[in-house]
């Protein structure tokens, strides 16, 4: 199916995706605990800055600021009636910045995990789930975005119910899973096991993969997992965090620095990936260096993980989230 992401990866090798929100804003001004969300509409100057920022650096995708933006995440800031004019809102603003940018970008909606558990692990069931990002996902086609782009999901019951609502308002849909349990997803699916459902059971990908996760070594890893069980045109996804998340004077600071994300940039590209970001951490300058890094870069072999590991460090191993997952990952 043509769109406008398919048809510019024709014209190109790769395309750079944008990198972080949550931590970005938080430099700008974002209370501690606070949605990002709500800039959308108490601060659309500081969310265009941010997009702006990420053009300049040579973003070709950028995401809306609406990670949080489902009624289950909204009401833990009592935001719920806001979930449409939130996501309208951001649409627009991506929209704008794209539009001004001069060059062809995609505006890709972002719709996170409910925060929820599915049945029976939890308490919400499938039709609950699709009616919650079917609203998301309506008022995000509203604002104008090109595709809806579902990140950070673990689970594969929530993320059919992502897919089947974002598949309903007739846009092209991606979406990324999060591997952070000893390379797996929390609840304990494979990357292997998750290429293998995405391409059975899910209404069609325009492309997929992995974001976010324990750190550039796992992710890179995570990607050549994918990429070995990729049919031969599947548009592999890698949004890898900058480094590892470290607690200093009380800040979290990411360990990644330019090479730790020029070494990334070039192994998921090694790896098949024809969408490359950066997620957690990533700032406008860290991605301008994997821009950098991917410029005039021919790929080489998929890297085993003995070559990740020399490149990148150890693969983490990180301890399972918490049952709700995290409310306020959008960073």
């Amino acid at each position: 199916m043509s769109n406008p992401l398919t048809e510019l990866l024709t014209e190109r090798d790769y395309l750079l995706a944008d990198g972080a929100t949550g931590t970005n804003m938080m430099a700008m001004g974002l209370p501690a605990g606070q949605a990002a969300d709500l800039w959308n509409l108490d601060a659309p100057e500081k969310v265009t800055r941010l997009h702006n920022n990420f053009l300049e650096a040579g973003a070709d995708i950028l995401l809306t600021n609406t990670f949080s933006s489902n009624q289950y995440r909204l009401c833990l800031d009592n935001a719920q009636h806001l979930t449409t004019d939130i996501n309208v809102a951001a649409a627009r603003l991506a929209r704008s910045a794209g539009e001004s940018a001069g060059r062809p970008v995609i505006v890709a909606g972002s719709m996170g995990p409910s925060g929820e558990l599915m049945e029976p692990h939890g308490t919400m069931d499938h039709d609950a789930a699709v009616a919650a990002f079917t609203e998301q996902a309506n008022a995000l086609a509203e604002g104008g975005v090109d595709i809806l782009w579902i990140e950070t999901i673990f689970a594969f019951d929530e993320l059919l119910a992502a897919v089947t609502a974002a598949a309903s308002t007739g846009l092209p849909v991606a979406s990324t899973m999060t591997f952070d349990t000893a390379g797996r997803t929390m609840m304990g699916n494979t990357p292997e096991q998750a290429s293998a459902y995405m391409a059975s059971t899910l209404p069609p990908l325009v492309a997929y993969g992995a974001n976010c996760g324990a750190g550039p070594s796992m992710l890179v890893d995570t990607i050549s997992k994918f990429s070995r069980c990729a049919a031969e045109d599947d548009i592999i996804i890698a949004k890898g965090n900058c480094g590892i998340p470290q607690s200093i004077g009380g800040e979290i600071v990411y360990s990644g620095d330019d090479e730790t994300m020029w070494r990334y940039a070039r192994l998921v590209r090694d790896c098949g990936a024809r969408i490359i970001g950066g997620c957690c951490g990533t700032t406008p300058a860290r991605l301008k260096t994997i821009a950098t890094a991917l410029k005039d870069y021919t790929p080489g072999n998929t890297p085993d993980e003995a070559t990740i590991e020399a490149a990148l460090g150890p693969i983490q191993k990180s301890k399972k989230r918490s049952k709700r997952g995290n409310p306020r990952k959008n960073t």
